[in-house]
């Protein structure tokens, strides 16, 4: 699981316990699932079809980093499946996962689903192509 993209938890992102409110950490997770499977398919046209479980784990407390990690689990047809974790910046605990978020490539006239063409052996190959060439220090 990569962990590339982060949030900065805000006095409005808080619930009446002072910790994340569970709608904004799920608004979250919905759109960057949505921007990871945009980048895996190399498409903007998905729709979110599912998102499976959702286990909340520990809160997120005003002023924490959160960092969204993303895998691949299932290609389709015409549809991506994916699996998000949130977790702290800090301490590296889990705050939340959202299991099988499925979205699915859609003609933009028709809204029906069509072929995005990709298999999971290509996206494999297309992360570690991207990975490759990021420039990070070790």
């Amino acid at each position: 699981m990569r962990f590339l993209s982060r949030r900065l938890v805000m006095p409005s992102d808080l619930n009446y316990a002072d910790s994340l409110f569970g709608g904004r950490a799920l608004e979250w997770i919905d759109e960057e699932a949505a921007i990871y499977a945009i980048c895996q398919l190399e498409t903007n046209v998905l729709v979110t079809k599912h998102i499976g479980e959702i286990s909340f784990e520990s809160p997120a407390l005003k002023g924490d980093v959160v960092e969204f990690g993303l895998a691949t689990k299932k290609v389709g047809r015409t549809s991506i499946t994916v699996t998000c974790m949130v977790r702290s910046k800090a301490t590296k605990k889990t705050i939340c996962i959202a299991d099988d978020i499925v979205f699915v490539k859609v003609d933009p006239d028709t809204r029906e689903p069509v072929p995005h063409g990709k298999t999971m052996a290509e996206l494999e190959n297309q992360t570690r192509t991207e990975i490759s060439t990021l420039n990070m220090l070790d």
